[in-house]
C-alpha cells in the first residue's frame, strides 16, 4: 500500500510539472511567436482601439449591423455557452425576445426569414461572425438609416464577405461595420 501511495504521489507531482507549468509556458510561448504576439488583434480606427477581430461585440445603433446574440454579454473573460435547451421556458423566452427585437428593427422582415444564428448564441458567446444571410436580412433597415441603396449595400456585403474552403462564407461585424463607416 505504501509503495502504490508513493508512485501516486510521484505521479502526481510528475503531472502537476508537466501540467501547470510546462504546458502553459510552451503555449505562452507559442503565443509570443505569432503577429501580435498572443494579444489578439485590435482593430484600430483613428488612432483609437474599437475592438478585437476574433471577439464579437454588441452593436445596439440601429445604422451597424447586428451580430449573433451572446450568453455572456461578449466578455470574453467568460466564454460560454447558455446551456439551456430547447425545451426550457426561459430559453423560449429568450428567443422570442430576440425575434420581436429583430423584427421590430428590420422592417419588413418575416419571422420565417430570420437566420436561427441571430436569436440563439453560439457556443462560446463570443463568435464575431455572422453569415452572409444574417447582414442580408438587416440591409433594409441600414439602407433606410444611412440613406444607401439597398443595392450598394448588398454589394458591400458580398465585398466583405469571407469565403472559406471548407467552412461556410461568413462576414466578420464589427469589420463590416468599420468599413461601412467608412462607405460613403
Amino acid at each position: 500500500m505504501k509503495k502504490n501511495l508513493m508512485i501516486s504521489l510521484k505521479l502526481t507531482l510528475v503531472l502537476l510539472v508537466i501540467l501547470a507549468v510546462l504546458y502553459p509556458a510552451l503555449i505562452a510561448l507559442a503565443g509570443k511567436m505569432t503577429d501580435n504576439a498572443g494579444n489578439g488583434k485590435k482593430v484600430i480606427v483613428d488612432g483609437k482601439t474599437v475592438g478585437y477581430e476574433l471577439i464579437g461585440q454588441k452593436f445596439r445603433d440601429d445604422k451597424y449591423f447586428q451580430g449573433r446574440p451572446s450568453a455572456v454579454n461578449y466578455h470574453a473573460d467568460g466564454s460560454a455557452g447558455s446551456n439551456k435547451g430547447p425545451s426550457n421556458p426561459d430559453y423560449l423566452k429568450t428567443v422570442q425576445e430576440r425575434i420581436d427585437s429583430l423584427l421590430a428593427h428590420n422592417p419588413g422582415l418575416k419571422r420565417e426569414e430570420i437566420p436561427a444564428e441571430m436569436v440563439t448564441a453560439s457556443g462560446s458567446g463570443l463568435d464575431p461572425h455572422i453569415s452572409p444571410a444574417s447582414a442580408l436580412i438587416q440591409v433594409k433597415r441600414i439602407a433606410t438609416v444611412r440613406n444607401i441603396s439597398e443595392e450598394k449595400l448588398r454589394s458591400f456585403i458580398a465585398q466583405q464577405t469571407e469565403k472559406g474552403f471548407v467552412s461556410p462564407a461568413k462576414v466578420n461585424v464589427l469589420l463590416l461595420n468599420v468599413a461601412l463607416d467608412k462607405l460613403k
